[in-house]
């Protein structure tokens, strides 16, 4: 027997409930705008590609745990490489956390605000050519 009714083309995206899923299409690209836009967006970096953590403000919580490290090597190289007992390297590595985490955190921030006028920069001069 004959369908009477056109087939339907696509899966119906609605749940039982009545929400409707907003997932990304799976399935190939219909047409080449809608394949290169793919691409395109697989490259951005955001939610689903990486990030270029030069891009990201540096924090202190950051700065803290890279001085750790830095002063937990030190304290290492003291006691064991140059002998002095505990409490001298713990002093001192002490001192160099105080030391360490002011200083990589304003390091830090000075490179992300020069890498941040260096592309405001290079932005306004493409939107001054094109």
């Amino acid at each position: 027997m004959a369908q009477t009714r056109k087939r339907r083309r696509r899966k119906h995206r609605g749940t039982q409930t009545g929400r409707v899923d907003t997932r990304p299409q799976r399935g190939r690209p219909r047409t080449r705008e809608e394949a290169r836009a793919r691409a395109r967006s697989k490259r951005k970096p955001g939610k689903n590609g990486p990030v270029d953590r030069r891009d990201l403000a540096p924090t202190w919580s950051g700065a803290f745990k890279r001085g750790l490290f830095g002063a937990a090597i030190f304290f290492l190289l003291f006691w064991l490489v140059f002998k002095r007992d505990v409490g001298a390297a713990a002093g001192l590595s002490v001192v160099m956390l105080a030391m360490y985490v002011p200083m990589g955190y304003y390091i830090d921030r000075f490179m992300y605000t020069r890498r941040l006028r260096k592309l405001q920069a290079e932005r306004a001069q493409r939107k001054q050519q094109g």
